[in-house]
């Protein structure tokens, strides 16, 4: 008896594991990754902008700078 219960058992897990998620279940699945890759898409955009932005001063007084002493040198 204990073999039969066991069996059984051992059945309705695997019934219950093999049947996965639902169709809803994969589609609200899909949406958060999508959104997931939006939100790190978004970050990574976000950063970019913020770095090219502290650099921009500097690559401008450089370029005022060396646009400053081309003249002087000139006159």
């Amino acid at each position: 008896m204990k073999k039969v219960l066991s069996i059984v058992a051992a059945s309705a897990m695997l019934a219950i594991v093999a049947c996965g998620p639902s169709a809803e279940e994969k589609k609200k699945m899909e949406e958060k990754r999508i959104a997931d890759s939006i939100e790190a898409a978004t970050r990574t955009a976000d950063s970019l902008a913020a770095l090219e932005a502290s650099m921009m001063p500097d690559s401008a007084a450089a370029t005022t700078d060396s646009a400053a002493a081309t003249t002087e040198a000139a006159h």
